[in-house]
């Protein structure tokens, strides 16, 4: 771990990742202690507020602290992304595994699954999915958005398989008798988990746009709880009077997507000595 945190920093997206991703990470876990509660309206009659010594990004329409919402959204979009992209490498790594091992009927039936998957549109599926809810629980959420990008890491997965199943390694561990449990993960996973973790990390910028954009829409997470995207559209009725209740919350989105990306490319060089 160390020897790759190193790796990351030798290269300047690497830097740009991990500076970007740690400074969104310490003010996400840092707003409960700091900042007053996002949810708690002030002076209703007073309007938006600059910002100022006592609300540093100012306040949004409802008199909301518009720094303390932004780090809740923050934290929101930063869970939300993770553990999707877990679910989903989860999924799609177990059905790649699978696939690529039996090879046969199992593995038609999976990736034929996997292409029906990826023919239709992801967000057209999570707005079927997520209109059907009057109100949708973050754990809903996370699973429809991680059980929705299972197969792209599952084809990953399948075709380092393929690639692998016939080495030697493998041969030597199934002549040793070798349980099939044990050839997955222990021989074949580790060495497939390159192109899924790159492709995770890039998933993490992609899952959190796309909550931005159903929270934006209103059927990502509902209010009280803060979110990015919902904070967008709460400021449009106060665009051109109080632009930086929409403007912080659009910087830090950016922010995180393009930490997540810069990192994701990094980590493809770091695990690819054929991309250095």
């Amino acid at each position: 771990m160390t020897s790759l945190l190193a790796a990351l920093w030798r290269t300047r997206d690497g830097r740009a990742g991990l500076v970007l991703l740690g400074v969104a990470l310490a003010v996400a876990a840092a707003g409960p202690a700091l900042l007053p509660d996002p949810r708690a309206m002030g002076d209703l009659a007073a309007g938006a507020q600059p910002p100022g010594a006592a609300h540093w990004l100012g306040t949004d329409q409802l008199s909301r602290d518009v720094a303390a919402r932004v780090a809740g959204g923050m934290r929101v979009s930063l869970l939300i992304g993770v553990l999707s992209v877990a679910i989903a490498a989860l999924a799609g790594g177990a059905a790649g595994l699978v696939a690529g091992y039996a090879g046969g009927a199992t593995d038609a039936v999976l990736m034929r699954l996997a292409d029906t998957t990826m023919v239709v549109p992801r967000l057209f599926i999570l707005l079927l999915v997520l209109a059907a809810w009057d109100r949708v629980p973050l754990a809903a959420l996370v699973l429809v958005l991680g059980l929705s990008g299972w197969a792209a890491p599952a084809r990953l997965v399948r075709a380092e398989v393929l690639r692998l199943r016939g080495a030697e390694f493998v041969a030597a561990a199934r002549a040793l008798g070798a349980p099939l449990g044990r050839i997955l993960l222990r021989h074949l996973l580790p060495n497939a988990a390159g192109p899924l973790i790159v492709a995770a990390s890039l998933g993490v910028g992609d899952v959190i746009l796309l909550e931005a954009g159903l929270s934006f829409l209103g059927l990502g997470v509902r209010p009280p709880t803060p979110s990015l995207g919902g904070m967008i559209l709460d400021a449009r009725e106060v665009l051109a009077t109080a632009p930086w209740a929409s403007l912080f919350p659009g910087l830090a989105l950016v922010a995180i997507v393009l930490g997540t990306t810069l990192l994701g490319d990094a980590l493809r060089t770091a695990l690819d000595p054929r991309e250095a």
